[in-house]
């Protein structure tokens, strides 16, 4: 008689025998519910796939002597709960089966930072940012081996997945850091705002093929991308203080409806030459979007941000901000020099505070019967 099939043969067993294992399940579940995203494909969903209005990051380091076939083995468990997961289906071993049956388009996206690539002894694509004058670095909140990237409409399917996904991870990796945030759905017709009420992504590129999914370098990378996660705190109560016109000034767009200073509506080009009765720029030199500015759309960042709240602290003051995920095909060329240019000059700053910053490389989707990294670690 065939032993049935556990966890622990799963985290013990090797790559051949947890294939035929994973190969030999049964497949009498209940189909896709409603509202599911394929976790299957050329590119990993959560990243194009329209933004949810709810997310968490978490940050893994793996532990002592987890080395590469070790990862390979956490990879492929991870890849078939969240597949299972993804198409409304619960997890294997899921104590709670019932909470895995709404996805809600759940997404699972998959990250690699330099500590995995050291662990595996493979060279890694990705390396931390260069330090930048205005950040203000906390260790809890940057860095990371592994990331996990988890989306959903319903906050108690994210809350599960992301239960089921610590579960895989235990035996491999301990959890460094869990970002959560929100944010207004793709399905609301309006770019997504942020917590100063800006409009947060109106110049975002059209072209992901050229701005995002990487066509050359590693063959196992091709059909990926990298992400920048920074944690970028708010002084909510001085933005308070500042006068609408301020505001505006800052930024270079109108809070209302995000249209440039010198346009109409939000998608108007800005014109960066005009100026005011007295000879000033209407957008000043050092407003956010003309720091921000890329005029390449092949070079532009896909920003894909998050909201966080933590709560008011005894005296009443916020700890807010954003999770600002910048996917790009090259951090070098593309996230880089437009974090320079905001370092340097940007009237933002008075009111942002960068505290926490990690980089990973994205892999590219996987076949049905494949799993993530794959074509790196296999």
């Amino acid at each position: 008689m065939t032993p049935p099939l556990t966890r622990r043969g799963l985290l013990a067993g090797g790559a051949a025998t947890m294939v035929g294992a994973l190969a030999a399940r049964p497949t009498g579940q209940a189909p896709p519910a409603p509202a599911a995203e394929p976790f299957d494909g050329v590119h990993q969903a959560g990243i194009a796939t329209p933004p949810q209005a709810h997310a968490v990051f978490a940050g893994f380091d793996l532990r002592a002597g987890t080395g590469r076939e070790a990862i390979g083995r956490l990879l492929r468990l991870l890849t078939d709960d969240a597949r299972r997961l993804t198409a409304g289906r619960p997890a294997l071993a899921d104590t709670e089966p019932e909470l895995a049956t709404v996805p809600a388009r759940l997404t699972v996206t998959f990250g690699f930072g330099p500590g995995l690539f050291a662990a595996a002894d493979l060279e890694s694509p990705v390396r931390p940012l260069p330090p930048f004058k205005t950040d203000h670095l906390r260790k809890q909140w940057s860095g990371a081996d592994l990331l996990v990237h988890i989306g959903s409409d319903d906050t108690l399917t994210l809350a599960h997945a992301l239960r089921m996904i610590v579960k895989d991870a235990r035996a491999f990796a301990r959890v460094r850091w869990t970002q959560r945030g929100f944010r207004r759905t793709a399905s609301s017709g309006e770019t997504q705002r942020n917590l100063m009420g800006q409009l947060d992504g109106t110049v975002n590129p059209t072209d992901l093929d050229r701005a995002v999914w990487i066509s050359d370098g590693p063959q196992w990378l091709r059909g990926g991308t990298t992400l920048v996660l920074r944690r970028i705190r708010m002084k909510l109560e001085e933005w308070d203080a500042t006068d609408r016109v301020g505001r505006e000034f800052t930024i270079g767009r109108r809070l209302d409806n995000g249209a440039p200073l010198t346009g109409r509506y939000e998608r108007d080009e800005p014109d960066f030459d005009q100026v005011t009765r007295v000879g000033f720029p209407v957008i000043s030199e050092f407003a956010h979007i003309r720091r921000a500015r890329v005029e390449d759309p092949g070079l532009r960042i896909l920003r894909r941000p998050y909201n966080y709240d933590e709560g008011l602290s005894p005296d009443g003051r916020s700890d807010s901000g954003l999770l600002f995920a910048s996917y790009q095909a090259d951090i070098e060329r593309q996230f880089i020099p437009i974090q320079r240019r905001l370092a340097e000059g940007d009237l933002l700053n008075e009111w942002v505070t960068t505290i926490g910053s990690a980089v990973f490389a994205i892999p590219p989707g996987c076949s049905p019967t494949g799993w993530i990294g794959e074509r790196l670690l296999a």
